[in-house]
């Protein structure tokens, strides 16, 4: 899940092998970093937009403090989730693989459970599926590709 091995993050073109000659980065573990770095600049956008609810920046109906508590929490929560996940989907780390998939499956059932406090049309849940699933045959394809 995006290691090269022994916990160390994916490094691409500066990969050693065993003889300490580098090894080409193969072409699913590039797709997988680009993914990776792709989801990571819309998480981050995400992430920065859940922080200009809280600070009220644009049109709001009503300031963020008069808003119930539960809207509150869940903006927070995003707030926080997804520009750690950003970071971590950046870096090609495992933990921010991790975090991400935390940050999309709790939309999707927050969405699902709480459709008035975080509303989701058809094409967002299905656009967040195809994501993880592209996320989770990439890092198939880069795990297997030597195989």
């Amino acid at each position: 899940m995006g290691l090269g091995g022994d916990g160390e993050p994916m490094l691409g073109a500066q990969a050693t092998s065993a003889a300490g000659v580098r090894a080409r980065p193969t072409l699913w573990r590039l797709v997988l970093v680009w993914l990776l770095r792709l989801l990571s600049v819309a998480w981050m956008a995400k992430g920065l937009l859940a922080w200009a609810v809280i600070f009220g920046v644009g049109i709001e109906e009503m300031p963020f403090e008069a808003r119930l508590l539960s809207f509150q929490a869940i903006i927070v929560y995003f707030a926080v989730i997804d520009l750690v996940a950003a970071v971590g989907l950046w870096l090609t780390s495992t933990w921010g693989g991790v975090l991400w998939l935390l940050a999309a499956i709790s939309q999707l059932l927050l969405g699902f459970f709480f459709p008035r406090l975080l509303p989701m049309t058809t094409p967002m849940i299905g656009t967040y599926v195809a994501l993880v699933l592209a996320y989770f045959l990439a890092t198939w394809l880069a795990e297997n590709e030597n195989s």
